[in-house]
This record gives structure tokens, C-alpha cells and sequence, in this order.
């Protein structure tokens, strides 16, 4: 039983091909929620077939908010998602339903519930700078730039790591302060998301959500369930066109290989396909093992994840278990 004042709010995670959706959509229709998407690649218009976006016969039982919001040669910062999802909960809550929040970016969830470091806005300007700098130094030196203005930073990034780097020093530059010094109160590390490189934080000061939060994971019970089905979840997304989606983002001028979007998990694979870096064998077995990898991030992340009722995916009886859960907390 929820004693609180505070309105519920539902955060339904797990890892890729988990399930999430089918279950999101069951839930609408049994309780009184609204779904807003926590998925830091289906918020890209055009981007469907490699995304799993849900189509117009699920979104028209049970839409999703914060999709298809943003073009791919756009940058979505953490700082946005939160901002447009609290909008997007107080409006919910206002007509008295319960926000029901799906999707496996854990960095979303992190900032959602727990806040985020104060850092300076993106600058187009200058990233463009320093991305041309890169293209004629190449980023190995980039990174050695790095070293010299934040070695603290330049330790924790990979030199490979090409959009931290970019990151790291874009706020050195605009802020005249070290990306390190800003991440010292959060207890920041590097790591990787379906978008490419992000950086994810353990703990940030924050007042708290005006929510009563019920965190839901669902998860299959076997580690070699969830291959079988990302595998054949891929296999799918090729059959469904996902070639052809990818070649049709490739014929923008605007698109690039090193944008958030196009690093998004099975695209960076099928985009480097199409420029003859793969052969299709290796770009299914990249785009395959690279999948299996973001479920392992997201599992790692939820495993540490307080207060979590897990779900397994393949229960027959998930829906009422679900709904159990939710009732004991409502």
C-alpha cells in the first residue's frame, strides 16, 4: 500500500528484446497508465525498423510519449530527456492516471530518478571545430589534447572514444573548467549505450521526484533465452527492411557516422555495411554480438538497482503478477 502523498509513477526497465513492450501494452489495458518512452534511440524519426519502434497498431491501443521527437542529426541530451519527462508525468498525473515509464536507458532512468551534474550546454559551433580539428590531427590526437587540459579525464576515456573525447573537451573549452572537477561530486564513470558513448554517474545531489516510484525489471529467466531472442529479433528487423532503412539515412548529406543516432546499436553495424567495411555475415554477427552486449550493460546496471521487483519474461503468469505488485504499492 502506498502511504505516500506523492502520485505513483511506474518504471518498467530491462534489457533488449526483454519483453518490455508487450508488457507496457498489457498494462494499459489493465491499469490506469500512459506510457512515455525511456529509449535514448526511438526518439529519432525515420529510425523504426532497427529501433523496434512499437508500429501504428500497438501505438494506437497504447501510445508513447517521447518518440519520434527529434530528427537523427540532432543531439538529445540526458539534461532534455529529463526535462520533457517530467512535463510529460505532470500531465499524466493531472488527469489522474499514473505514468508508466518503459524503455532499457538506464543512463534516463539514472537521470530521472536521481538527477544529474551540472554541465554546459552542447555547442554546435564549436564541436564542429573541434570535429574538423579531428579530422586533420585524428583523434588519437585529440586524446593527447585531452591528457594535457584534464589528465583525470583523459584516463577514465578510451582513446577511442571518440564522442567522450569530443565531450570532455567541448566543456573544457566552454566552461574553462575540467570535465573531471564536474564529474568529482557525482562519482562519474564512462560507459556505453544503445546511442554510442555516454557517461553515466552513481550519485548526484538531488531533492527527489514528486513521485512514488515502483520499479519493475523484467528479464528472462536463462542469459541464452535472451541471445535466442535478440538473434531472431535482428534476423526480423532484416527481413522487415532494415537494410534499406539504414541506405536511406546514408543518402542524407547531414548524416554521419559519428552522430548519436547512427552509433545507436545495429545501425552503426549495417552503416558500416553499406560502406563496404563488412560483408553481411560479419555485419549480422557484429550487430548480433554488439545487442548482446547492451543487455549485459543493462543488466548490470539493474542488478544494482534499488528496490526492484524483477519479472521474468516468459512467466505465464506475468500480467497478474505485474499487477499484483502494482496493487500492493497503489
Amino acid at each position: 500500500m502506498n502511504n505516500s502523498t506523492k502520485p505513483l509513477a511506474i518504471c518498467l526497465m530491462g534489457p533488449t528484446a526483454s519483453g518490455k513492450t508487450d508488457l507496457a501494452v498489457n498494462l494499459v489495458a489493465s491499469f490506469n497508465c500512459e506510457i512515455i518512452s525511456v529509449d535514448s534511440a526511438l526518439i529519432y524519426r525515420g529510425m523504426d525498423i532497427g529501433t523496434a519502434k512499437p508500429d501504428a497498431s500497438i501505438l494506437s491501443v497504447a501510445p508513447h510519449r517521447l518518440i519520434d521527437i527529434r530528427d537523427p542529426a540532432e543531439v538529445y541530451s540526458v539534461a532534455q530527456f529529463r526535462e520533457d519527462a517530467l512535463k510529460e508525468m505532470a500531465e499524466i498525473t493531472s488527469r489522474g492516471k499514473t505514468p508508466l515509464l518503459v524503455g532499457g536507458t538506464m543512463m534516463y532512468f539514472k537521470a530521472l530518478c536521481q538527477g544529474i551534474a551540472s554541465m554546459p550546454k552542447a555547442n554546435d559551433e564549436l564541436r564542429q571545430q573541434i570535429l574538423s580539428q579531428a579530422e586533420q590531427d585524428g583523434w588519437q590526437a585529440m586524446h593527447e589534447r585531452l591528457t594535457v587540459l584534464d589528465p583525470a579525464a583523459a584516463e577514465k576515456i578510451h582513446p577511442n572514444n571518440r564522442q567522450r573525447i569530443l565531450r570532455a573537451l567541448e566543456v573544457c573549452m566552454l566552461s574553462g573548467k575540467k570535465m573531471s572537477d564536474l564529474w568529482a561530486g557525482a562519482s562519474w564513470e564512462t560507459g556505453q549505450n544503445a546511442d554510442g558513448d555516454y557517461t553515466k554517474w552513481d550519485e548526484v545531489s538531488f531533492d527527489g521526484l514528486p513521485y512514488s516510484i515502483v520499479n519493475l525489471a523484467i528479464a528472462p529467466a536463462a542469459r541464452q533465452t535472451l541471445h535466442d531472442r535478440i538473434g531472431q529479433r535482428f534476423q526480423q528487423m532484416l527481413a522487415n527492411g532494415f537494410i534499406e532503412e539504414v541506405a536511406g539515412l546514408r543518402q542524407r548529406a547531414d548524416l554521419h557516422s559519428e552522430l548519436p543516432s547512427i552509433r545507436s546499436v545495429g545501425y552503426r553495424q549495417v552503416w558500416e555495411y553499406l560502406s563496404g567495411g563488412y560483408s553481411r555475415d560479419e555485419m549480422i554477427e557484429k550487430g548480433t554480438a554488439a545487442t548482446r552486449q547492451l543487455a549485459k550493460r543493462q543488466l548490470t546496471w539493474l542488478r544494482s538497482w534499488p528496490d526492484v521487483n524483477w519479472l521474468e519474461s516468459e512467466d505465464s503468469e506475468l500480467i497478474t503478477k505485474t499487477l499484483a505488485i502494482l496493487a500492493a504499492k497503489a
